[in-house]
């Protein structure tokens, strides 16, 4: 069973920037893909970026995050990060960690019911 902590939110001004870490419990053998998704009050929960643990490859499922958003994964520490620059009042929300079981190197799926663990979240929270 692995478990997710997430870290690094808060509240900042638009046009700030925060990182997020999620820390897993157990080393991630085999190949997953780790993903970050979001969900603001009243939406339903949104794909923001995922990157496979064996191959590396990097996913950005948001188009509003692009360019802006970089997720990377430290396999040393068995964290995953996403640093979040030039933030947005769009991109307030809980933010969630996740980790599906994927024994492939390509991540397929943005949905959040395709991923088998989940963090409990951390709150980023942008102001004008």
């Amino acid at each position: 069973q692995v478990q997710l902590l997430e870290s690094g939110g808060g509240s900042v001004q638009a046009g700030g920037s925060l990182r997020l870490s999620c820390a897993a419990s157990s080393y991630m053998y085999g190949g997953y893909c780790m993903g970050w998704f979001r969900q603001a009050p009243g939406k339903e929960r949104e794909g923001v970026a995922a990157i496979h643990t064996s191959s590396s490859n990097t996913y950005y499922w948001a188009d509003s995050v692009k360019g802006r958003f970089t997720i990377s994964r430290d396999n040393a520490k068995n964290t995953l990060d996403l640093q979040m620059d030039s933030l947005k009042l769009e991109d307030t929300a809980m933010y969630y960690c996740a980790a599906q079981v994927n024994l492939g190197r390509v991540c397929t799926s943005p949905l959040s019911y395709d991923y088998n663990y989940w963090g409990q979240g951390t709150q980023v929270t942008v102001s004008a």
